[in-house]
C-alpha cells in the first residue's frame, strides 16, 4: 500500500497545483502565512515543514528568514518534489529532503518550529504516531508543531468528500482524529490550543513541549 500511495501522488503531482487552484481563494494563502506567522521565528531560524508537497507552504516560511536562516520541505513522493524544487530554485535559504515522516533525517532538537499542512490527516495509524514522536525529537524545547488542516466543511457534498478522505485512513482512525485531535496532540505534547484561519475554512493546532 505504501508503494502505491508514492506512486499516486509521485502521478498527481504533475497535475496537483492545477487541481488546487480550482477552488483555491485567497483566504488559502492568508492562511498559509498565518501559518508561517505562528511559528514565531526570527531571521535565522530552522523550520522544517512535513508533507510540504509541491513547497506552497515553504513559499511563505521563506518570506521572514534572513541569511542564518532556511526552511526544509520534506516529502516521500519523489515527484511532488520535483514539482517544489522547480518552484523553489531561486530562493537559496529552502532545501527539499525526500524521507518518510515517521522517520525523520534529522538531529535531536534541530527545528525552531515545524509545520504541516493539510497533510497530516493522511498520515496512517502508525506513521501518525511515528511522525509525532520524531516530530517531538527534531523540535527545540518550548518550540512549535503547528498543524494546519480544513475545518469540517459545512457543504455537504463538501463534508462528504472530507469524510471520505478520512475513511480511507480506517474508520477507527479517523473518527479519532476528527473528534478528538486535541486530545490526539495531547499526548504528545504539554500545550495544545487552536486557532482560527482566515476565511473559516481551517484551523491551525498549536502544540509546544516545555522539556
Amino acid at each position: 500500500m505504501g508503494r502505491f500511495r508514492q506512486k499516486y501522488y509521485d502521478l498527481f503531482a504533475a497535475v496537483y497545483d492545477r487541481f488546487v487552484a480550482l477552488h483555491a481563494s485567497d483566504h488559502q494563502q492568508r492562511a498559509r502565512h498565518l501559518l508561517a506567522e505562528k511559528t514565531g521565528g526570527g531571521a535565522d531560524a530552522k523550520v522544517l515543514d512535513l508533507c510540504t508537497g509541491t513547497g506552497a507552504v515553504l513559499l511563505h516560511h521563506q518570506m521572514g528568514l534572513g541569511k542564518g536562516g532556511m526552511c526544509v520541505g520534506v516529502d516521500f513522493s519523489a515527484g511532488m518534489l520535483n514539482v517544489a524544487k522547480e518552484k523553489t530554485k531561486a530562493y537559496p535559504s529552502i532545501f527539499l529532503v525526500q524521507a518518510d515522516a515517521g522517520y525523520l533525517p534529522f538531529k535531536n532538537r534541530a527545528f525552531d518550529a515545524v509545520t504541516c499542512s493539510h497533510a497530516f490527516y493522511e498520515l496512517k495509524g502508525e506513521t501518525r504516531d511515528r511522525s509525532l514522536h520524531e516530530i517531538k525529537r527534531v523540535l527545540k524545547k518550548g518550540k512549535p508543531f503547528l498543524m494546519m488542516e480544513h475545518d469540517l466543511p459545512a457543504n455537504r457534498v463538501v463534508r462528504a468528500l472530507f469524510y471520505v478522505r478520512l475513511l480511507s485512513m480506517g474508520a477507527g482512525k479517523a473518527l479519532e482524529i476528527l473528534k478528538h485531535e486535541g486530545e490526539v496532540l495531547g499526548r504528545y505534547f504539554d500545550s495544545v490550543y487552536k486557532v482560527n484561519a482566515p476565511g473559516g475554512k481551517s484551523k491551525i493546532w498549536i502544540c509546544k513541549n516545555n522539556t
